[in-house]
Parts: C-alpha cells; sequence; structure tokens
C-alpha cells in the first residue's frame, strides 16, 4: 500500500474529520459517523478513491 496523501491533505482531512464528528454528535446524528472515513486516511496516509484515480499530494522525490 503506497503512500498517496501527503502532509497538508493529512491535516485537511483531520480537521474536517474532527468537524463532521463534532456536527454530528451535536446534531445527535448518525451522520457523524462518516467522519471516521477522513480521519482514518488522514492518520494512514493512503486513500483508496485517490489511487484508483491515479491521484497523489505526496512529494517526489
Amino acid at each position: 500500500m503506497k503512500k498517496n496523501v501527503g502532509t497538508i491533505d493529512k491535516v485537511i482531512r483531520i480537521i474536517l474529520a474532527v468537524i463532521i464528528g463534532a456536527l454530528g454528535y451535536y446534531y445527535q446524528s448518525w451522520w457523524g459517523l462518516i467522519a471516521i472515513v477522513p480521519l482514518l486516511t488522514g492518520f494512514i496516509g493512503y486513500c483508496p478513491a485517490w489511487s484508483i484515480f491515479g491521484l497523489s499530494t505526496c512529494k517526489k522525490g
């Protein structure tokens, strides 16, 4: 599993996950569980959807 999520992308995903999770908790909605997806991809550094499209935000080097 080759990493395809760069540093800035990771930070954005984690911040977005926290916001989505907090809104789900605030509104007491199960939709807040969607926050798990960007949180996991942010921490793992791999996004399966991006590999399908051949995208990567990692620095080349």
